[in-house]
């Protein structure tokens, strides 16, 4: 593939990936908005807490082959065909583990034997999900993830028409359940349409065994990962309630929208790519360049905007409902920047082969998370008259000081097996965050008057991106023109 015809699907596949996670955003925002400010803070948790074992069902059905296949030249339809094979037993194994497993659910959490029905609907998901996870990878292996975005777009208008009928009815928690069961169907039903293939009856042990090194890796590294991501629900729901647990549940769904849409625009649209060009050093130290720079362009002036931006947000939403969640979104959107950059360096590992290395930069984060976790866990039930979250915001600074320590493990390894050092990607990244705190800082300062929460979030966006983006052009950013080149066909 030429430099050009690179470039092209590179761009082509931001796009579709890019309009995939706009769309999706904005309807998951909208059905989230309704629901928030329909059902009660409690139902939020009852679902956190179920989303803590789907996190983990979901991370087993995968088991890390669809990154292998991901990163695998040239795999056949009896890979394909295994993997998808493979996904689907492991799902409905877990299915059934969980299924009668769920009573423990309400001693665990604190929380009302509601729970133990809304779980066993809710679990059905993940294995409709894992029969669309070989159809998507297909798409993605083919830089043609079009009908990726229709199907899920498609997915969220329908579910969200559900789950918002169900709240305004009063169905209460069920309404969050059934939205994420039609959701998954809807996308599998389009994937399963439009992929164009079907699964040959083979489960071949020498492909599982020929991805079992990337695999393997890449699963232990997501294992690690989704205890650490989940573990705060545990301790929320465990220690301190349902109540403080919606709370926290609020703040991490609206923080994790734009990091998970950046890390998962990243992965998709950036590792078919760098496979490619792996075998030529010179293009793909270039590649590696650019898909940095390119991170670091989008990544700082989003998410420091949201941590300035987030109480007008917040208020024009949901009112003061929410307010106990507004600092714990933005500690949250500041431990997200370091996500995003160690998913982006994972994918930069995962690109040269060298998945066990993922492990150990688990390993790292795992062990300052836990160390974090020692030193504030005892603070975490801390409320005041005026801050109900005292101790969880405690709990999650403890935690983003593990997120930054992790970055820079990371980082380190990352220069340690690509053709480029510390210095080189760290000087890809400081441009973009001096620009961006300066952006921001005529929007911190318009926050500080007494206008209406819209009038606040339109002038201080307006103004954030009229000043990035200017000071961008002036000092001739080349991601920026190529972002604008591509914006006009060109």
């Amino acid at each position: 593939m030429s430099d050009e015809s690179l470039k092209t699907g590179v761009a082509r596949t931001l796009k579709w990936n890019v309009v995939d996670r706009v769309a999706s955003q904005l309807l998951y925002a909208i059905t989230g908005i309704v629901l928030a400010n329909v059902l009660p803070r409690e139902d939020f948790g009852l679902v956190g807490a179920i989303l803590v074992f789907q996190a983990f069902a979901s991370l087993f059905v995968d088991s890390g082959f669809s990154s292998a296949l991901i990163q695998a030249s040239d795999p056949d339809e009896k890979d394909y065909s295994t993997v998808f094979w493979f996904n689907l037993l492991m799902a409905c194994g877990l299915y059934a583990v969980l299924f009668v497993t769920a009573p423990l659910l309400p001693a665990l959490f604190k929380a009302p034997a509601d729970i133990i029905p809304l779980a066993r609907v809710m679990f059905l998901s993940f294995i409709i999900n894992a029969a669309a996870i070989v159809q998507a990878n297909r798409m993605m292996k083919r830089m043609d993830v079009k009908m990726i975005a229709v199907s899920n777009s498609i997915g969220l208008i329908v579910s969200a028409g559900v789950g918002i009928a169900l709240a305004v009815s009063g169905a209460g928690a069920w309404a969050i359940v059934w939205q994420t069961i039609t959701l998954a169907v809807v996308k599998t039903a389009i994937l399963w349409i439009t992929g164009h293939w079907r699964p040959l009856a083979v489960l071949s042990r020498q492909s599982l065994a020929k991805f079992f090194k990337v695999g393997s890796g890449v699963m232990i590294s997501s294992f690690l990962n989704t205890v650490f991501q989940n573990i705060y629900s545990f301790f929320i729901g465990n220690q301190v309630g349902m109540t403080a647990l919606g709370y926290y549940s609020q703040a991490d769904k609206w923080s994790k929208m734009p990091t998970a849409s950046l890390s998962q625009v990243l992965t998709a649209s950036f590792l078919p790519a760098l496979s490619r060009v792996l075998p030529e050093p010179d293009r793909f130290k270039a590649a590696l360049a650019k898909m940095s720079r390119c991170t670091a362009y989008l990544l700082f002036p989003a998410m420091t905007l949201l941590i300035v931006m987030a109480e007008p947000i917040f208020h024009l939403l949901f009112g003061t409902k929410w307010d106990g969640a507004i600092l714990l979104f933005q500690i949250l959107c500041l431990r997200g920047i370091f996500t995003v950059l160690q998913s982006l360096y994972n994918n930069f590992i995962l690109s040269v082969g060298r998945a066990r290395l993922l492990v150990i930069t688990e390993v790292m984060r795992d062990a300052a998370a836990v160390i974090a976790i020692i030193i504030t866990l005892p603070y975490i039930g801390l409320s005041t008259d005026t801050d109900v979250t005292l101790g969880i915001a405690i709990f999650l600074w403890g935690q983003l000081a593990a997120s930054v320590i992790t970055w820079a493990a990371t980082l380190y390894l990352t220069a340690c097996v690509t053709p480029r050092g510390i210095i080189s990607y760290l000087a890809d990244l400081a441009p973009y965050i001096i620009l961006s705190l300066i952006a921001v800082a005529p929007a911190w300062l318009i926050g500080r008057l007494s206008l209406s929460p819209l009038l606040t979030i339109a002038a201080q966006g307006l103004t954030a991106v009229l000043v990035y983006t200017g000071i961008c052009a002036l000092a001739g950013s080349r991601i920026q023109r190529d972002a604008l080149a591509y914006l006009r066909g060109k």
